[in-house]
């Protein structure tokens, strides 16, 4: 009788201990989830980019809304392809690289030579989380 009892709550704590791990697991999957989702604000991207060229390659009012228009949608581009850079690096890296190269061609005819040379010139060394830019060129 005693055994039974034991092996009877043996298999209840064993029950219960493992629906509350998987709860635990099905919590960090949803933060990460959204912790990733939300941490590609587009809009809000786009304007920290534009804040810190703005000054650095001296844009005119003129210039400022067609390089917000230009970042905007590269970065809508991005973060199409996000989850590949997860499942599949080769195929982000290469899709990345065609975008990139349609927003440096753009910014090309958008900008004076001097600007896109100190524009080029703004690329971080490493892919810095801390550095709005390497969200161009990585």
């Amino acid at each position: 009788m005693k055994r039974i009892v034991l092996a009877i709550s043996c298999v209840c704590f064993l029950g219960v201990a493992t629906t509350q791990a998987q709860s635990i697991l099905d919590q960090a999957k949803k933060t990460a989830g959204s912790v990733q989702g939300s941490s590609f604000d587009v809009g809000g991207i786009a304007s920290s980019i534009l804040g810190k060229l703005t000054p650095a390659l001296a844009l005119t009012s003129v210039q400022q809304p067609k390089v917000q228009n230009l970042l905007t949608g590269f970065l809508k581009k991005k973060a199409a392809i996000l989850p590949l850079q997860q499942s599949n690096p080769s195929a982000y890296t290469s899709k990345f690289g065609g975008l990139q190269k349609g927003i440096f061609s753009k910014l090309k005819t958008l900008l004076t030579l001097s600007q896109y040379t100190k524009f080029l010139g703004l690329k971080p060394k490493t892919n810095d989380a801390a550095n709005v830019l390497s969200q161009l060129f990585y």
